[in-house]
């Protein structure tokens, strides 16, 4: 009897569909793909009263659908922008600078790559508000 018991039960959870998940939810949506800067000449610059105080050089791109910011990285660290919120006033942006822990040997050089992100709709005249972090990740 308990043979056929555990039988049931396994058969059971086999006929489940295959996109479930946990508890029945769908997996998390992937990340967005990655957007490569553009030329010089196909950047329109955010202006200044757009920016947030202290903002690193920051340009739209593509119709103003994708910001781009100047991020600082340097010896190990490697630098990504985070998309935190865009809303009919404004877009937040994290520039986050990971340095590995513990420290190994690191070269002493900077390098301020541009970073962006896809918005769901164009900039417009939305300010942009950038906050750059610094976060130990391990090695």
């Amino acid at each position: 009897m308990g043979a056929g018991v555990l039988f049931f039960a396994i058969s059971a959870c086999a006929q489940q569909p295959a996109d479930d998940v946990g508890f029945g939810g769908n997996p998390p949506a992937p990340p967005p793909a990655p957007v490569a800067p553009k030329p010089v000449d196909q950047r329109t610059p955010v202006p200044p009263e757009q920016l947030s105080p202290g903002a690193p050089k920051t340009w739209t791109q593509d119709d103003g659908s994708v910001v781009v910011a100047t991020g600082s990285e340097g010896g190990c660290s490697k630098v990504h922008a985070e998309l935190l919120e865009q809303n009919a006033q404004q877009v937040k942006i994290r520039l986050v600078d990971e340095t590995p822990e513990p420290a190994g040997i690191c070269t002493m050089d900077l390098r301020y790559p541009p970073l962006a992100v896809k918005l769901d709709a164009p900039l417009e005249q939305r300010q942009v508000v950038i906050e750059e972090v610094d976060v130990k990740v391990p090695r």
